[in-house]
């Protein structure tokens, strides 16, 4: 896959110690060296909910959304400088209004963990600029069909990127385990229900989880952490299917970290 058309992304992102999982963080950085760098980044990520559709600071760089608590202070120094991405802003604008949504800018809005962790991993330069969108709804469909209106960006060199997790229950979360923990088994099997369900590209499965897969409730309580796979499901369909190769798998305290590469 080339930087003139990259893959669409869906990637569990962690927390701010995924920094600190050398498995992990080596995953992420040779997941993005199979692919050329982009000329920007299109992120969509589990912790940014918001109507109208939003879009990140593109006029001033702004401070990282340190969206957590109780962590220790590193956590809270970490920067990623990325450079704003005011062109790219301007073309999901002009495709998301041009299919009826109203899109608005909010100057005041930097880069969330479930963007800058991962980013700091698979472009550690910074050096790719990179706009954030908000998700205007958790309704599957209508997810699907704004990734849908995104598509062309990828023929400009855009990388479109869902950032959430396959399985996210905070409940399963067992630090004393440790990260390579057994996983509790509802996660394991909604992990290898995905699995089998984007590899056979059933995309109505997907969007339809909450009914079809095992264990649906317990691996997503909320489904905002699923959410954003719809929107990269929508971004890389438009072709008329979706192959997905799963790029990362495992587990993480008990969560299924497992992430896709669609096309």
């Amino acid at each position: 896959m080339t930087a003139e058309k990259p893959p669409v992304l869906f990637l569990s992102h962690g927390a701010p110690p995924l920094a600190d999982d050398a498995l992990w963080t080596r995953q992420l950085a040779d997941w993005s060296a199979t692919f050329g760098k982009p000329k920007d980044i299109l992120m969509v990520s589990a912790h940014w909910e918001n109507a109208p559709v939003s879009l990140s600071a593109t006029e001033r760089r702004q401070e990282l959304v340190y969206d957590f608590w109780g962590f220790p202070q590193k956590y809270y120094d970490v920067r990623y400088d990325a450079p704003l991405a005011p062109e790219l802003a301007n073309e999901v604008a002009k495709l998301t209004s041009d299919h009826g949504h109203h899109v608005e800018r909010d100057e005041s809005r930097g880069l969330d963990h479930g963007a800058y962790v991962p980013l700091k991993e698979m472009f550690p330069g910074a050096d790719v600029p990179v706009v954030q969108m908000s998700m205007p709804t958790l309704d599957p469909r209508g997810l699907f069909e704004l990734g849908r209106t995104l598509a062309p960006l990828r023929d400009r060199g855009t990388l479109i990127v869902g950032s959430g997790f396959t399985t996210h229950n905070l409940h399963w979360f067992n630090p004393a385990a440790g990260p390579d923990g057994t996983p509790p088994a509802a996660s394991s099997e909604f992990d290898h229900w995905a699995e089998e369900t984007m590899a056979a590209g059933d995309v109505d499965s997907i969007l339809d989880f909450i009914h079809k897969a095992p264990a649906a409730r317990q691996a997503h309580p909320r489904s905002e952490h699923w959410a954003p796979l719809y929107v990269a499901l929508g971004a890389a369909s438009e072709s008329g299917g979706i192959e997905a190769k799963t790029a990362i798998e495992g587990f993480w305290f008990g969560l299924s970290k497992r992430s896709w590469t669609l096309s």
